[in-house]
């Protein structure tokens, strides 16, 4: 599990570094896909992070890898913010079981939603409570890590006049290859 996790998302936040993107950029992009990555309408994440990345000009593969990897936590997550909208506006909550729910929407896509407006636009209304916070947690827990890491274990490959130059960004030293 720990290669895979390397592999697949470690490994392509160290080619960014390497490429030169900061890494409050990087961090930036991560908190920004975690947080609407776990937006409480499945289904619409991807087209939320791309506005937002190119809205904020945030790197669109990472917004997107931090937006895929926290998909089963948007599922998880669902049905708490359901009830915590119930719960914050006063309203009754959703109590049909989850095989009713899934025939609701294969049968009435329109139907079921106009079933459930209520209830997923007070949990869309606790998530913009949350979100805030979320992100600016998430950026300054990962930018001292992003630093540390681009600092002292990749170098930056710099191409000037068509040769790659690599420099150690923690000590500026540049090798010519």
């Amino acid at each position: 599990m720990r290669r895979y996790s390397t592999r697949k998302v470690v490994d392509p936040v160290v080619q960014f570094l390497r490429q030169g993107i900061t890494p409050e950029k990087i961090s930036l992009s991560i908190a920004w896909g975690v947080v609407i990555g776990i937006f409480p309408v499945v289904g619409t994440t991807t087209l939320l992070c791309t506005v937002v990345a190119l809205g904020l000009r945030l790197n669109l593969p990472v917004i997107q890898l931090a937006n895929w990897l926290v998909y089963p936590l948007q599922l998880i997550l669902v049905a708490p913010f359901f009830l915590a909208g119930s719960c914050l506006f006063g309203s009754e909550p959703f109590t049909r079981d989850a095989q009713e729910l899934i025939l609701l929407f294969q049968s009435d896509l329109m139907g079921a939603l106009n079933l459930l407006k209520d209830i997923i636009l007070h949990a869309i209304l606790v998530w913009l409570c949350m979100a805030p916070a979320g992100i600016i947690l998430l950026y300054r827990a990962l930018k001292p890590l992003l630093k540390r890491l681009s600092m002292h274990r990749y170098p930056v490959e710099i191409r000037r006049n068509g040769v790659i130059q690599e420099q150690n960004s923690a000590s500026g030293n540049r090798s010519t290859s």
